[in-house]
């Protein structure tokens, strides 16, 4: 496959949050200085996409971009993964291999899950990094690769190395460059981007068939959850809805189950009268089971408002309305909060509507 080709499969950084168009500029900007880059961010944000961007803007986009998942493999294989080996290295090498650094020489090697590579063979790692070389199992000459290493975790590599967990040297090495990716529910603007880019990517799926967007009510629903998965779980929300053919009814479904996680200093007593399961029965009983509005997933759906209602109110009340301090102990983004308030009809106590 040609270098164009190529290019046409990578995926590109959508977004319009002012987080997104940092890493744009930066990868502009870094793609062709050769620097070790370590991208940091949770899982499902999209770390792998930036690598293969950072890759397809550097001039080594005509050689080798070789992926290795470092959690993926057992010290022992991903060594040999890594560096190779002779035959006879060990029971079962019947024959040579070439390691992942050897494969890479020239272009660049994207090392995920960094974070998960055992202490041992992080001082192997080091040795490539500062000399450009190393042996492969079983070998006694030494392999030289010209690799661009790129790197990327979602843990917090800074404390792993305070916890010993992790090598100081390597991390230095590695994180010449850093590129931190938010989660996304910290940029509820990039969402409509995202829908629109993953509905014409995914449309060939439906033999030309035209999918509809979300509903605006719908896609305000996408934009307040708080997305766990980040841009992974999204993907895998938009094909559900476009397969089933309702984004309402695949919305709610994920919304049902989205609930503040509030921070224990939350004063608990206020928390448990929110919950009350009797003022929640109180609400159902004007419910009929003979009534044709009488629905479970109208109730459940109504339940959660209650509930979310409540805590978003008491936490405010707490925090005499300090939307900051709210989203911090709701652990949601300040531009999910207020979406939140507007969406539960939340009124603040000087408000004389």
């Amino acid at each position: 496959m040609n270098t164009k080709n190529k290019e046409n499969l990578i995926t590109p950084i959508i977004g319009t949050s002012k987080s997104i168009q940092r890493i744009k500029e930066h990868i502009d900007r870094i793609a062709d200085t050769e620097l070790n880059v370590l991208i940091t961010g949770k899982s499902g944000v999209g770390k792998e996409v930036v690598a293969q961007n950072l890759y397809y803007k550097s001039e080594r986009k005509h050689k080798p971009f070789i992926k290795v998942n470092c959690a993926a493999l057992p010290e022992g294989l991903l060594e040999s993964e890594l560096f190779g080996f002779e035959r006879g290295a060990f029971t079962g090498a019947e024959r040579k291999k070439r390691g992942k650094f050897d494969l890479a020489h020239q272009g660049a090697i994207f090392l995920d899950e960094i974070g998960d590579m055992p202490l041992a063979l992080q001082a192997k790692l080091l040795r490539v990094l500062q000399s450009g070389e190393f042996t492969p199992l079983g070998s006694e000459k030494e392999v030289r690769s010209d690799a661009w290493v790129i790197a990327a975790t979602n843990q917090d590599l800074e404390k792993k190395v305070k916890e010993r967990l992790f090598r100081e040297d390597l991390y230095y090495r590695l994180s010449t460059i850093k590129i931190y990716i938010p989660p996304l529910h910290n940029r509820p603007e990039d969402i409509p981007p995202l829908v629109d880019y993953f509905i014409k990517r995914h449309a060939s799926q439906f033999n030309g068939k035209k999918i509809a967007k979300p509903t605006p009510d719908a896609m305000k629903k996408l934009m307040a959850y708080s997305w766990p998965g980040n841009v992974r779980e999204l993907q895998s929300i938009l094909q559900s809805s476009m397969v089933i053919g309702n984004w309402e009814e695949v919305v709610d479904d994920l919304c049902m189950n989205d609930t503040p996680d509030v921070n224990s200093t939350t004063d608990r007593k206020g928390i448990d009268n929110a919950l009350s399961v009797e003022a929640l029965l109180d609400h159902i009983k004007e419910y009929s089971p003979t009534n044709e509005s009488f629905s479970l997933k109208k109730i459940r759906k109504e339940t959660m408002n209650i509930i979310e209602k409540k805590v978003i109110s008491h936490v405010l009340y707490q925090t005499e309305w300090n939307r900051t301090k709210a989203s911090k102990i709701l652990k949601i983004s300040y531009k999910a909060l207020l979406y939140k308030i507007s969406d539960l009809d939340i009124k603040s106590p000087s408000s004389n509507c």
